[in-house]
């Protein structure tokens, strides 16, 4: 029969990325193009109000941004979802994807820190903000990434761009193809800069998916982002990133255009703990730097990481039939992390699961059971239990004499 044991009350509530919030959908009627066309990113972001709260596990919590998601970084839950799988037009955010591709090459040894580059003059012509590289020069790859991170220079994404894959029309198959590589389903490039185009677009949830890649994959890279200011061409430029200016944050990236409004895409880590914060949409720098320093503050303040077992940890002791010893470990095959709500606690089980009796033999390893671990108003949890040793089935002697004593006792 199945056996069902509670382990653990006023335990712990587990947060997990279980809000996918449904895209609204565009108003009807002609929407800057064709009647009855699909709306672009853009215009989708001009149609949707921008009043509704986002959504959180502890309830609803109002933000000025028009898309939103907080992720930690150590669990993958969602902490707070605001549209987060709408897409959208991500301006500059777009720069991180076009530096999980330099970075790629230059963890692979394709491309060197050291390797100097061409400025082409389609390159040295890109408006927008710049690096100001002059055209017929050879800039070095590891200038580049700083005037693309820091200086959030389109200049500087052609020129790398360019160099990696003869020309940016090849260089956005390559993140194209990166992006379903990483599973960002709602993310479409055009381009390397994040230049406006109604075909190009990303969504919160894709952009804070591709920061925690970076973060993890490219960490020796990413410490470029924490740079408070580059000066190149003797032009010195501070780091966009208002969170980055203040300490509070060590990286990724702002945007802005007029169709996406400003956006910002900013990781901090405090005593062991990561959160990613992805915003868009809103009308001012000022209303940025806010508002990120705001939600940042809170995913740190109202929630907290905890580590409820360790790999091998013992879970429970469960009994076996005609082994040659009467109970066997169930444990862990994993560390089980969660993120929960801090005031939560007590409002949260952690339950095991299993057949009893286990039938002799066991082998360690086997899965056996499940730990499941439960909170008001949100998804459960799980993690298999494993066999944390061996138990050999018991001699015909032994066997018989175990089921003499069952049918005796009714033991």
């Amino acid at each position: 029969m199945l056996s069902r044991r509670l382990l653990l009350s006023a335990a712990t509530f587990i947060a997990v990325p279980a809000f996918a919030a449904s895209p609204r959908k565009p108003s009807a009627g002609k929407v800057g193009g064709k009647a009855g066309a699909k709306p672009s990113a853009a215009e989708a972001a001009a149609a949707a109000p921008p009043t509704d709260p986002a959504q959180t596990p502890i309830g609803p919590v109002d933000t000025a941004a028009r898309y939103a998601v907080i992720v930690d970084y150590n669990t993958g839950a969602t902490l707070l979802d605001k549209d987060a799988d709408v897409p959208m037009v991500p301006s500059s955010m777009t720069k991180l994807m076009t530096a999980y591709i330099v970075y790629g090459m230059l963890k692979s040894g394709r491309l060197k820190l050291d390797q100097e580059l061409p400025v082409s003059e389609r390159a040295w012509r890109m408006g927008g903000s710049k690096m100001f590289v002059q055209v017929g020069t050879q800039v070095k790859v590891e200038d580049l990434i700083r005037g693309m991170i820091v200086q959030s220079g389109n200049d500087a994404c052609i020129v790398l761009a360019e160099g990696i894959a003869g020309s940016e029309e090849q260089f956005v198959e390559l993140m194209n193809q990166k992006a379903r590589e990483l599973g960002l389903k709602n993310s479409n490039f055009r381009n390397a800069t994040g230049w406006p185009d109604a075909d190009h677009h990303m969504s919160a949830r894709d952009i804070a998916t591709l920061a925690a890649r970076i973060i993890r994959d490219f960490p020796e890279y990413y410490k470029y982002d924490s740079e408070k200011s580059f000066k190149y061409n003797n032009i010195d430029q501070a780091n966009r990133n208002p969170l980055v200016q203040k300490g509070l944050a060590d990286g990724l990236k702002t945007g802005h255009t007029e169709e996406g409004g400003y956006g910002l895409a900013v990781s901090a880590e405090r005593n062991g703990r990561r959160v990613i914060v992805v915003l868009n949409g809103m009308t001012s720098m000022h209303q940025r730097a806010e508002e990120s320093e705001r939600l940042l503050e809170w995913a740190f303040r109202e929630f907290e990481d905890v580590t409820l077992f360790t790999a091998g940890d013992t879970i429970e002791h469960v009994p076996v039939w005609l082994g040659a010893a009467p109970t066997v470990p169930l444990v862990g095959g994993r560390d089980l992390v969660v993120t929960m709500p801090r005031n939560w606690r007590s409002k949260a089980k952690v339950v095991v699961g299993y057949d009893a009796p286990i039938r002799a033999p066991v082998m360690r390893g086997t899965t056996l059971g499940q730990l499941i671990v439960s909170g008001d108003g949100v998804p459960d949890v799980s993690m298999p239990l494993l066999a944390g040793a061996d138990v050999p089935r018991l001699g015909l002697p032994g066997r018989a004499l175990a089921v003499l004593t069952h049918y005796v006792t009714g033991g």
